[in-house]
């Protein structure tokens, strides 16, 4: 079984190593620009030694920010922004990766420090859309998308990965989780349509698809394509961890490298029992059935706990979240505690004299 500190290959780029920051919001963007903020954010990540470091979750469209202090790659501008840090993360020898995203209904909405629910047009918010018009809990409703709409949106995730390939990334991963556009689609809860994009389980891939065909097409061949899905809404009648096996055989033979495993955030009726590890299952599932490389994310917070995911052969990589905002060195902290000569750990020759002893 791999080491947390194998490289692993998909396509034509090697990551050091199998530890991989999740995309986690900043809400620190003004007009969708990254600024110094995400440089010292994800910079350190780097640094402390992560093997893909991931942005937060990266509109394609103005109006498809979760909140107003979103990033984005809408603009050139913004694209340009991105490549001094994915600059300086290829300086640390980490690859680095940008989740596309279209909040959907969930979007216009406070940082979390800011508020809650959805950001009048007076303070910076918009009219947000869906597959269909029906409201995050106590957000304002969304408007429907008309076909127009859905081939636009379209367009601007392949637009997105061209600014995505000008700045340098290695990665792109769209965003199908959480309760966002793509996953609104994929949820018979939250898509009610009647026409080509509603209904039966290949009518409601079909945007998914549409996206990742599109994408594909204009993202590099030698650089890998990821999608984050939510594996279950937690929501009887909702979308279920047999669809997400079914979806995941056709994104790899769509051309999608690795599945991000995740679960839930679709609607407040959710009821999830958290526990460490809590969605490795769902990741084992995706793996073993559809035969497609994945990444297991959720409560995954100490080294021998990750570890064993790759032993049980339950994912290929780790995606850490909390746990890394609270430790960027946590891939230095695994490597000594899992035993890695401290040469063969993925320090920074400024960093290597502070070594782990032991």
């Amino acid at each position: 079984m791999p080491s947390l500190f194998d490289p692993i290959t998909l396509r034509g780029i090697t990551f050091r190593n199998r530890i991989w920051l999740s995309p986690m919001c900043q809400y620190s963007a003004v007009d969708g620009l990254p600024a110094d903020w995400h440089l010292a954010h994800l910079g350190a990540r780097a640094i402390g030694g992560f093997g893909l470091v991931m942005t937060e979750a990266t509109a394609v469209v103005p109006e498809g920010r979760i909140s107003p202090q979103d990033t984005g790659l809408w603009t050139d501008g913004q694209a340009t922004a991105w490549r001094r840090i994915v600059d300086f993360v290829h300086g640390q020898g980490a690859a680095a990766g940008v989740q596309l995203a279209h909040a959907g209904r969930k979007a216009s909405t406070y940082a979390p420090w800011r508020g809650t629910g959805s950001v009048p047009a007076a303070d910076g918010g918009w009219e947000t859309v869906a597959p269909s018009p029906i409201a995050h809990g106590e957000h304002t409703a969304p408007h429907a998308l008309s076909p127009d709409e859905i081939a636009g949106t379209v367009d601007a995730f392949a637009a997105a990965a061209r600014r995505a390939d000008a700045a340098g990334f290695d990665v792109v991963e769209l965003h199908g989780a959480h309760g966002y556009l793509l996953h609104q689609f994929l949820s018979p809860i939250t898509n009610r349509r009647t026409d080509a994009y509603g209904g039966s389980f290949d009518n409601r891939i079909r945007f998914v698809l549409e996206v990742v065909d599109a994408v594909r097409a204009v993202w590099p061949v030698d650089r890998p394509l990821t999608v984050r899905l939510s594996a279950t809404d937690w929501i009887d009648g909702g979308w279920t961890a047999a669809e997400s096996i079914d979806l995941a055989r056709i994104l790899r033979e769509r051309g999608v490298d690795l599945i991000d495993v995740s679960t839930g955030g679709l609607d407040p009726a959710q009821r999830i029992t958290v526990g460490p590890g809590y969605q490795v299952p769902f990741a084992r599932d995706v793996k073993v059935k559809a035969e497609v490389p994945t990444g297991a994310v959720g409560l995954i917070t100490e080294p021998a706990q990750a570890q064993q995911i790759l032993d049980e052969s339950a994912a290929d990589v780790v995606y850490l979240a909390r746990a890394a905002l609270r430790e960027p060195g946590w891939p230095l902290r695994a490597a000594h505690e899992l035993g890695v000569p401290a040469a063969d750990a993925p320090y920074p020759p400024q960093y290597r004299r502070g070594a782990w002893r032991g």
